[in-house]
């Protein structure tokens, strides 16, 4: 039964008061708490909801989008945390929970653990695979080298390249190469060189750094544009013991820029001296060539056929005129065949020529119109006709006509 001299108090408002107990306690407002991860959730908002236990407790937590956004790495179940934030109470549950502002792995840094976590999933992609990586050229003409150019490593390099093989070219693109942006940076230089060519290869390269120095290197968005790139790239970031993820998926690793750039060219001393045992080769081998040829040609000399050029010369010549008046002999006997029957087929011609015929007596007649008169039948009384003789012709009309041919006429 209530009693007239307690309060009634809403909910709302035992919460509200605990809620400021809470935040007005200023060792709950900038702590570190550590523990295990649980119940992990990234929701689709981009707020990330697990909680955090120990052996005998756990203590709920929300990390909003805007802080987590700043995580390096990737929080998942069984992880070994400490979180910094502070502790309020969410009213619509009545559930005081650790609202953070910070996650840092337990016996190891953040940038560490996001390293680890990246490079095994590249390489569960096969990014680092051995098959991907493209042969360096022997004697690149033109190298992209990316980097800063205000750093020492570009001028290490350039002194290396003028030194071992003056013969390249060299172009550098500026890039950021530490701090917010230089990924983006790399990417875009990458990009750049990759839309040219006349570019052989290319070196991305700084000097040496603290890991958060040479972190752009270790970005996805990198690894992803060297495994990517149609060039060969040789990577060279800080110093011998330095690695990143860009080392694993680039083509070749360097230790040093340095000697990134006695990896890229060979040494112009040692060139000239390839060349000139090549040369000493060649030459060898020619003259092996020669001797060779030499003593064949000798032995070719001295056989039989080579001992008496002259005579064999002098049979060869006999030979030749025989075979010269055979063949003209050979030539006046067709021209003799040929002309005989040539003569035999004039006579036949002859004999088939109407002016042969018109010598024995016989000549052929025309009309005034100059068609030539087949038939008696064509003619007519008083018809004027030419007469075409061998040796002339005559005009004459016609008196009479008889059909038929006279036993007179057929005997003449």
């Amino acid at each position: 039964m209530l009693s007239n001299d307690l309060p009634v108090i809403k909910v709302s408002e035992i919460t509200r008061y605990i809620k400021g107990l809470l935040n007005g306690d200023p060792r709950l407002q900038d702590l570190w708490v550590a523990g295990e991860l649980s119940n992990f959730k990234h929701h689709r908002s981009g707020h990330m909801y697990f909680t955090l236990k120990d052996s005998s407790a756990s203590l709920r937590c929300v990390y909003f989008r805007r802080e987590n956004a700043r995580c390096p790495f990737k929080p998942a179940d069984g992880m070994e945390v400490f979180a910094h934030g502070s502790i309020s109470l969410y009213e619509p549950d009545g559930v005081y929970q650790l609202y953070v502002q910070e996650l840092e792995p337990a016996g190891m840094g953040s940038l560490y653990l996001a390293f680890e976590q990246l490079k095994k999933k590249l390489e569960m992609e096969g990014l680092f695979n051995q098959q991907h990586k493209k042969s360096i050229p022997g004697m690149p003409r033109k190298i992209g080298v990316v980097t800063s150019p205000t750093g020492a490593a570009l001028q290490d390099m350039l002194a290396t390249f003028k030194k071992r093989y003056p013969h390249v070219e060299i172009l550098v693109v500026e890039s950021l190469v530490q701090g917010a942006g230089a990924a983006d940076d790399l990417v875009k230089a990458m990009y750049l060189l990759n839309q040219r060519d006349d570019i052989d290869l290319i070196i991305i390269a700084r000097g040496g750094g603290s890991l958060e120095d040479l972190w752009p290197f270790n970005e996805e968005i990198v690894a992803r544009a060297i495994f990517k790139s149609r060039l060969p790239v040789i990577s060279a970031i800080g110093h011998e013991t330095d690695y990143t993820i860009a080392d694993f998926t680039a083509d070749l690793r360097a230790a040093t820029p340095t000697a990134a750039a006695v990896a890229a060219v060979p040494d112009i001393n040692e060139v000239e001296k390839s060349l000139k045992q090549l040369q000493d080769r060649a030459t060898q081998a020619v003259q092996r060539i020669m001797e060779k040829e030499k003593q064949r040609l000798d032995s070719i000399v001295s056989e039989k056929f080579f001992a008496l050029p002259a005579k064999r010369i002098k049979l060869q010549g006999q030979q030749l005129n025989l075979l010269q008046n055979n063949l003209k002999r050979e030539i006046v006997r067709l021209l003799q065949i040929k002309g005989i029957e040539l003569n035999s087929r004039i006579d036949r011609l002859e004999g088939y020529s109407p002016l042969k015929v018109m010598s024995r007596g016989y000549c052929y007649c025309r009309d005034e119109n100059g068609n030539i008169i087949r038939s008696v039948k064509e003619v007519k009384v008083n018809q004027l006709l030419k007469l075409n003789f061998r040796d002339g012709k005559a005009t004459c009309r016609t008196e009479k006509i008889e059909e038929g041919i006279t036993s007179g006429e057929e005997k003449n």
